[in-house]
C-alpha cells in the first residue's frame, strides 16, 4: 500500500474517531472517554499530515511544525492547569476564535500560491473566500465574547452608535459582493484580504449588542462558525479529514444553538438582533419586592431540613462565581446521610455556556444520575419539601409563566415556586442577565439568604450538623 493510501486510511480512521467522540460527549458519564477518543483522532490526523509528501524530506518544514507544537503544547498545558472550571466559557470562546483565525491564515496562504481556473467558478477560490469570511467573523466575534465573559470594564456594556442594524446589513452585503468579485477575479488574493478586513469588523459589530443572558447561545453559534470555517478550509486544501471534522463541529454547534434557543423560547434572529432586557411595562423592584422579602440565616434555615424528605438544588452562575460546587456536594452528602433524597435541577442555559452546571458538578463528583433536566424535575416539584436556589435568577423567574409581556415570557423555567419552601442564596436582590425583578424572592414560601454562595452553603452545612 502506497503512502497516499495509508494517509487516506488514517484520515478515515480519524474521522470515525471524531464521530465516536461526539457520541461520547452527548452524556456526562461518557464525556471523558469521548474527549480522549477525540484527542486520539486528532493525534492520528496530525501524524498522517506529517507523513504527507509535501513535508517529507523538508527539514525546515518539520522544524516549523515542531515549533508550533511546542508553543501550542505549552499554552494548552498552562491553560489546562491554571484556568478554573468557572472560566471554561471564556476558554471555549477563545478556542472558537483561534479555530476561525487559523482558517483565515491557512486559506490565505493557499490562495497566495493557487492559480485560479481560467474559466468558470474555481472551487478552491470560492472555498477560500468563504473560509476567510466565516473565519474572520468567528475570530473577532469570539474575542469580543471572551471580553464580555471576562467582564472587562470597556466591554461590560455594548458600545452604542446610530443605525446599528442597517450598518451590519450593509457590511454583510459588502462581504458577499467581495465573494462574488473574488470568484470572478484572476487575482483574488487582494480581494481576499479586503474581505477578511470587512468581515472582522462585521464579527465585532454582530456580537457587540448581545448581552450576557444570550452568551450560551452565542458561544454555541460561534462554535458552529468555527466548524464551518474549518470545513471550507478543508475544501481549499482538499483535505478529507478537515472537511469531515469541520462539518461535524458546524452541524453539532448549530444543533446546540437551536436547543439553546428553544430553552429560552427565543428565535435565533431575536438573539442576534433583538435586545433582552427590561421594557417600559416591566415593574420596578419596589413594586415587586416592597415589604414582601423575608430573609433568614443559616441557623433558621437548618430547621427546614429536620423532616425534609426531598430536596432539590438549583445551581446557577452565582454558584460558579463563588466556586461553591464542592460545598454543595458536602451539603448533598450530609442531607443524604439523614435519609433525605437530593436531586439537582439543571436548566439548559444556567451559567454562561451549555452544560456549564453539569461540568462544575461533575468536577465536584456529584453523581450524574442526580442531575435532572426540566422534563424530569418539574413534575415532582410540588412534592419537594425544600428547593435551594444557588445563584440562579432568570431560570427560576415565574414571570416567564405569568406575564406575557415579560422579556422572558414563555421561557421554560425550573418551577421552584411550586415547592413547599424555597431558599434562595444570593448576595443581593440584583436582577439576572435579563435585567428584570424576580417575584419569587417576595413569594410567601420563599426565604432569602443574602451571602456569598460558598460561605452560605458552608454555614448551612455547619448549622445542620449542630
Amino acid at each position: 500500500m502506497d503512502r497516499t493510501s495509508l494517509i487516506t486510511l488514517a484520515y478515515l480512521a480519524a474521522s470515525v474517531l471524531f464521530i465516536l467522540a461526539l457520541k461520547g460527549l452527548t452524556h456526562p458519564r461518557t464525556a471523558v472517554r469521548g474527549n480522549l477518543i477525540g484527542a486520539l483522532g486528532m493525534a492520528l490526523a496530525i501524524l498522517a499530515t506529517l507523513a504527507h509528501e509535501d513535508l517529507v524530506g523538508k527539514t525546515l518544514g518539520y522544524l516549523l511544525v515542531f515549533i508550533g507544537f511546542l508553543i501550542g503544547g505549552i499554552a494548552g498545558a498552562i491553560a489546562a492547569l491554571k484556568v478554573p472550571m468557572t472560566a471554561m466559557p471564556q476558554m471555549v470562546a477563545l478556542f472558537n476564535g483561534f479555530g476561525g483565525g487559523a482558517s483565515v491564515l491557512v486559506a490565505g496562504v493557499e490562495l497566495a500560491t493557487h492559480v485560479p481556473a481560467p474559466v468558470g467558478i474555481d472551487p478552491v477560490v470560492l472555498s477560500g473566500l468563504l473560509a476567510g469570511l466565516i473565519g474572520a467573523v468567528t475570530f473577532w466575534g469570539s474575542l469580543l465574547a471572551f471580553a464580555k465573559l471576562e467582564e472587562y470594564k470597556a466591554f461590560r456594556k455594548p458600545f452604542q452608535y446610530p443605525y446599528q442594524q442597517p450598518i451590519n446589513a450593509v457590511l454583510g452585503a459588502i462581504v458577499l459582493l467581495f465573494v462574488v468579485t473574488g470568484v470572478a477575479s484572476h487575482n483574488p488574493l487582494w480581494i481576499y484580504w479586503l474581505l477578511v478586513l470587512v468581515s472582522s469588523v462585521l464579527g465585532v459589530l454582530l456580537v457587540n449588542p448581545i448581552g450576557g443572558a444570550d452568551m450560551p447561545v452565542v458561544i454555541a453559534l460561534l462554535n458552529s462558525y468555527s466548524g464551518l470555517a474549518a470545513c471550507a478550509t478543508g475544501f481549499v486544501l482538499q483535505n478529507a479529514v478537515l472537511i469531515i471534522a469541520g462539518s461535524l463541529v458546524g452541524a453539532s454547534g448549530f444543533i446546540l444553538t437551536s436547543i439553546m434557543c428553544k430553552a429560552m423560547n427565543r428565535s435565533l434572529w431575536h438573539v442576534l438582533f433583538g435586545v433582552l432586557g427590561p421594557t417600559e411595562s416591566t415593574p420596578s423592584e419596589d413594586e415587586v419586592y416592597g415589604g414582601k422579602v423575608k430573609s433568614a440565616m443559616a441557623e433558621e434555615l437548618a430547621l427546614l431540613f429536620d423532616g425534609a424528605r426531598r430536596v432539590v438544588i438549583v445551581p446557577g452562575y452565582g454558584m460558579a462565581v463563588a466556586q461553591a460546587q464542592h460545598a454543595v456536594r458536602d451539603l448533598m452528602n450530609l442531607l443524604e446521610s439523614r435519609g433525605t433524597t437530593v436531586e439537582f435541577a439543571i436548566h439548559p442555559v444556567a451559567g454562561r455556556m451549555p452544560g456549564h452546571m453539569n461540568v462544575l458538578l461533575a468536577e465536584a463528583e456529584v453523581p450524574y444520575e442526580k442531575l435532572k433536566e426540566l422534563e424530569e424535575i418539574n413534575p415532582v416539584m410540588a412534592e419537594t419539601d425544600v428547593a435551594i436556589v444557588i445563584g440562579a435568577n432568570d431560570v427560576v423567574n415565574p414571570l416567564a409563566k405569568t406575564d406575557p409581556k415579560s422579556p422572558i415570557a414563555g421561557m421554560p423555567i425550573v418551577e421552584v415556586d411550586r415547592a413547599k419552601t424555597v431558599v434562595v442564596i444570593k448576595r443581593s436582590l440584583s436582577p439576572g442577565f435579563a435585567g428584570i425583578p424576580n417575584p419569587l424572592f417576595g413569594a410567601p414560601n420563599c426565604l432569602m439568604y443574602f451571602a456569598d454562595g460558598k460561605q452560605a452553603v458552608l454555614n448551612l452545612v455547619n448549622a445542620i450538623r449542630e
